[in-house]
């Protein structure tokens, strides 16, 4: 999910796209084929592929196959070389000393002032890069000493992982950040792949720099099996996908619901993404019912959680521990405790002593104003969650209110639920994150459109913990992020109720996973 991006794999947000992910095989075994192309199914069209201005997991991975970034993740969840072969780091300061030999896409030499711009640009606030608060603190800026290959980076702010934060930002090229619309549907990276074709909706072409030898770690170019082009299709429908998976028409594809038992079946090669799916959120925008903590309270004691979870993942999901992906640097949370149990009673108690009463036709209103509710939801992350969806519509309706469900593509949620554009009452969003501080500006701060604090929460404890655990170094912090989340859960300000296990199956292809997507350097095309 590093975005909000993510929110799992399977789509909406996610910041890095998502969570850790892996299996207990190598990435393949036996004859590898040439010249080949890898077809990766995508649950919706990633919209802009510029990497600072999207946070949809789709578009983070397609990103992947078109930029580098100063650190990488491995599966194992730890941090190995990118474009930076060493790196330090204090919560306020990070030095990344570069990889020599790297270029962009059109030849050009990658400099070590090009990727300052980069963390320079994210970090200004007037730019309203999506990445700001995720990769880079606001107010953060870079120097870059192009003779002695070194990226030094300050920010205002403290950080407890900041040159995982920072070294994780997809790096433009100069070219690119001059001339921004043309990364909207192109690009302009040192990854291995650069855009050959683009057909919004549709698919896009992809084709391996043959020259490509800074991949992650000790990553080698000269191994066989690597694919000449990648397309990344948009396929809407997970059955779809499916049969097209068995077929051998596409190489891999996310599987979210029942499909995935018979691809199991096939025995395919498969990799699994942990990843917080069932999130919901109540938008507290002034005038908006969910503003109102008794209201917040009402609407989730009229529901099982449990029971909710088990519909979204098709029975394949385990409680949320937190808001945090499994396998980071601090411990699971402690969500499941907090979150109230399915209590309608009660429910109805915290409706009245809000003021909300019921009328003849038994919907509750509040000086002349209906319990109206928008509910969103991401088609992209199987229909379990338009089920899901359906069951509190149900349940609301029961307790008083008048509920619209809305199904939105990944697009539609980066416009109108993290631009700010839709008048939403609730969504079910995942928001898929490695980091506790890569939350902090969905959580709190800014509002849409000059921020991503999509449910415009204003939680004091939240924002006095995250205060105090920024200013401890890593893992040292993880109490008072604990802290700061349980701040969340007691007033209900997000509620995460279900964990996904979602596998992506590969035919005719092996590959690995990291940052909760394919890694483009592990794919191999099997003969």
């Amino acid at each position: 999910m590093r975005s909000i991006t993510t929110v799992t794999a399977a789509g909406a947000l996610t910041l890095a796209l998502a969570a850790c992910g892996g299996g207990g095989q190598p990435a393949g075994s036996g004859s590898y084929a040439e010249g080949k192309t890898f077809t990766l199914v995508l649950a919706s069209d990633p919209g802009t592929l510029d990497p600072h201005f999207t946070s949809v997991s789709t578009a983070l991975q397609a990103g992947r196959f078109l930029y580098d970034s100063l650190v990488n993740v491995d599966e194992h969840g730890s941090m190995v070389a990118g474009l930076a072969e060493k790196w330090d780091a204090t919560t306020t300061t990070a030095t990344f000393t570069l990889r020599k030999g790297v270029t962009c896409g059109d030849g050009s030499p990658l400099t070590a002032t090009d990727i300052a711009a980069n963390i320079t640009f994210v970090g200004d606030p007037k730019n309203a890069s999506t990445r700001i608060g995720v990769y880079v603190p606001a107010g953060a800026t870079a120097v870059g000493d192009d003779t002695a290959g070194t990226v030094t980076v300050t920010s205002p702010s403290p950080d407890a992982f900041l040159d995982r934060n920072v070294g994780g930002l997809p790096i433009v090229c100069k070219k690119g950040m001059a001339a921004r619309d043309q990364l909207k549907q192109g690009s302009d990276g040192t990854g291995m792949f650069t855009v050959a074709e683009a057909v919004a909706g549709d698919h896009y072409t992809l084709t391996r720099r043959k020259e490509y030898a800074w991949g992650p770690g000790d990553w080698k170019s000269d191994q066989a099996g690597l694919p000449d082009k990648v397309v990344l299709r948009v396929v809407a429908n997970g059955t779809t996908a499916a049969n097209l998976l068995l077929s051998g028409e596409v190489n891999a594809a996310v599987m979210v619901g029942p499909d995935q038992q018979r691809l199991r079946a096939a025995k395919l090669h498969e990799r699994v993404v942990a990843s917080p799916l069932g999130e919901l959120w109540f938008n507290q925008k002034k005038g908006m019912a969910g503003a109102d903590e008794g209201v917040r309270r009402a609407l989730t004691q009229a529901l099982d959680l449990d029971q909710l979870g088990q519909v979204v993942t098709s029975g394949t999901g385990r409680r949320s521990a937190g808001l945090v992906a499994p396998g980071g640097p601090c411990p699971p949370g402690n969500a499941a405790a907090l979150l109230p149990a399915k209590d309608a009673t009660a429910a109805k108690s915290a409706l009245d002593a809000a003021g909300w009463t019921a009328g003849a036709d038994g919907v509750r209103a509040r000086n002349g104003q209906k319990l109206a509710l928008l509910l969103y939801f991401p088609t992209s992350v199987g229909q379990g969650t338009q089920a899901a969806a359906e069951l509190l519509q149900k349940e609301w309706t029961a307790l008083g209110a008048e509920v619209t469900v809305k199904g939105l593509s990944d697009a539609e949620v980066g416009q109108l639920v993290v631009g700010g554009q839709g008048a939403w009452q609730a969504a079910i969003l995942p928001l898929g994150v490695n980091l506790p501080t890569q939350l902090v500006p969905f959580l709190s701060g800014a509002t849409p459109p000059n921020g991503v604090n999509l449910a415009s929460i204003d939680n004091p404890d939240y924002t006095a913990n995250v205060q105090a655990a920024s200013a401890i170094a890593g893992s040292g912090g993880c109490a008072k992020w604990q802290a700061a989340e349980e701040a969340l859960f007691k007033r209900l300000d997000v509620v995460p109720f279900v964990d996904s296990t979602v596998p992506i199956f590969g035919k005719g292809a092996a590959f690995e996973l990291s940052q909760g997507s394919v890694t483009p350097g592990s794919i191999r095309m099997l003969a």
